[in-house]
């Protein structure tokens, strides 16, 4: 089975982009089933039920979804050897852009939104810079020096990742997308396998459950920042 891990901020059209990549897939022969990691809510599942892809929905509720993913990617592994699909994807919310959900010896897509702005690539951390591949969607609704310039800025972030342009409501692109996901490895398994980045750290006492404000209140992993004119 190939394991693909697919992230981007929220509504940046991962989900939309998993469907139109299902179809091709499919004409292929190449069965694809997801395991989408969301944080407090979410409806993909209907849209991959409407689709035929078989899918599995955790939500992360108050744990960092890039942690509740970690937990549980080896349990998705498992259960898309179980349901026989040829490639499972893993999708992830990056909910604070600081997200790291790819793995070493997967396939790596980021999705990002052409419409998010052309500073965004540099904003979101190593789910962009240690992708494989970058798919940018809503291209199709900004002019072509829009779509070159935020490739640019893609590239400048992560100059050895595939950049494509695909489009979630008329799926052009996907073929391209889909020759790129058939030619990935093969995932034999997850235990022993690295993540490429660490997590996102956050050990305080507002992780343990307090609210309230003010230095009194607050121990662990703290920084505060410079508000003397520096940056922190």
């Amino acid at each position: 089975m190939q394991l693909v891990t697919v992230a981007g901020p929220p509504s940046s059209g991962k989900t939309s982009v998993l469907v139109r990549l299902a179809a091709v897939l499919a004409r292929q022969g190449l069965p694809l089933g997801v395991v989408k990691f969301d944080c407090l809510a979410s409806r993909d599942k209907e849209a991959f039920d409407r689709a035929g892809v078989p899918c599995v929905v955790g939500l992360s509720g108050a744990l960092c979804p890039d942690h509740f993913f970690v937990c549980n990617a080896a349990d998705a592994h498992a259960w898309g050897i179980a349901r026989g699909v040829a490639v499972l994807a893993i999708e992830s919310a990056g909910l604070c852009n600081r997200c790291a959900p790819h793995l070493e010896g997967a396939l790596a897509v980021c999705v990002v939104d052409n419409l998010s702005g052309i500073d965004t690539p540099a904003k979101i951390g190593p789910m962009l810079r240690l992708a494989d591949v970058v798919v940018v969607t809503k291209g199709d609704v900004v002019s072509q020096a829009e779509r070159e310039v935020f490739a640019f800025r893609v590239r400048r972030a992560n100059p050895r990742a595939t950049v494509l342009f695909v489009s979630g409501l008329t799926g052009q692109g996907a073929e391209a997308l889909a020759h790129v996901v058939g030619a990935a490895p093969h995932t034999p398994g997850l235990n022993g396998i690295s993540l490429r980045f660490t997590m996102p750290a956050a050990v305080c006492s507002y992780c343990l459950g307090q609210r309230k404000v003010g230095a009194d209140h607050q121990m662990g992993n703290v920084r505060k920042m410079d508000f003397g004119g520096g940056q922190s």
